[in-house]
């Protein structure tokens, strides 16, 4: 696949479906040009992965905000002196890795976030990857009797299990979570949202659930709802829809929630991986 070439950035595919490298640019010092080509890049890809940047915390803020409002996390230890990132992180003697499950983020609030730009700031000498899912290349490649079945109905999604009971775990989990995530009396999101999406920025048709958020569909008994999202992650997450991401420090990843799914790979053992993410604000979704 031959990079495109903009103005002023190099944009590099990673996949036919999914994603693109881009080169020749520096996120601290960005001319409006620049951002309006970073922009359609992501619109076209579903996520865009940047390497060798350098960024305060005041400049990620500052880059984040050029998107849209910021979204101040509610569970995750934030950066000190920074509410607006959050701390994902892994400590060398702990085990569970945050977000190490197909899934995209916010999708239980009423107006799921646009994306989060994920920074790299400490990275394990191997391991550590993160897959991307596309979810534009999972709705074409569904039979057009599911397309037809899936297009009238909506699913319900909750952040009550993932957040809310995290109080609930045995004493051993949550010596190992530390204070990574807090605040379970603050899981009481739900929302309820169209199976497949016209996304906001292209117009696309997009699947619109996920196996870390998503509890059921409207109309199936509880059987028959497990049974179809089990059906889906496991069409969702075929190899020709997915892209598996190698983290530098100094690299970024901004993914599209409305568009992708994501899983952290937790193969780094023994080792310390730290990383700075903002979450942005989205927009009302409608029905494809």
């Amino acid at each position: 696949m031959m990079p495109k070439l903009f103005d002023t950035i190099s944009v590099q595919p990673t996949t036919p479906h999914l994603g693109a490298e881009i080169s020749g640019v520096d996120l601290g010092d960005l001319d409006d040009r620049q951002f309006n080509e970073i922009r359609q890049a992501f619109v076209d890809h579903g996520v865009i992965f940047f390497h060798g940047q350098e960024l305060t915390p005041d400049q990620h803020i500052e880059f984040a905000k050029r998107w849209g409002q910021i979204n101040v996390n509610r569970f995750f230890h934030p950066v000190d002196g920074y509410p607006q990132i959050a701390e994902v992180r892994k400590e060398p003697h702990q085990k569970a890795s945050i977000g190490s499950s197909w899934h995209t983020d916010h999708s239980y609030d009423q107006i799921p976030a646009m994306g989060s730009i994920l920074y790299a700031r400490e990275v394990p000498t191997h391991g550590g990857d993160t897959m991307f899912a596309s979810m534009y290349a999972a709705y074409e490649g569904l039979a057009e009797d599911m397309k037809t079945t899936l297009s009238t109905m909506n699913a319900r999604h909750t952040n009550r299990i993932a957040f809310g009971r995290l109080d609930q775990l045995d004493q051993q989990a949550k010596d190992d979570l530390g204070n990574r995530l807090n605040n379970p009396h603050l899981a009481v999101q739900d929302a309820v949202h169209p199976v497949v999406i016209r996304h906001p920025l292209s117009g696309r048709p997009a699947l619109f659930v996920n196996k870390g958020f998503t509890v059921s569909f409207d109309g199936l008994a509880d059987d028959e709802s497990a049974a179809l999202l089990d059906q889906l992650e496991d069409h969702c997450h075929q190899e020709q829809y997915t892209y598996r991401f190698s983290w530098k420090v100094g690299s970024i990843a901004i993914w599209d929630n409305r568009a992708t799914h994501h899983m952290a790979i937790n193969d780094y053992d023994g080792q310390r991986r730290l990383m700075h993410r903002i979450t942005i604000e989205g927009d009302p979704l409608t029905r494809a």
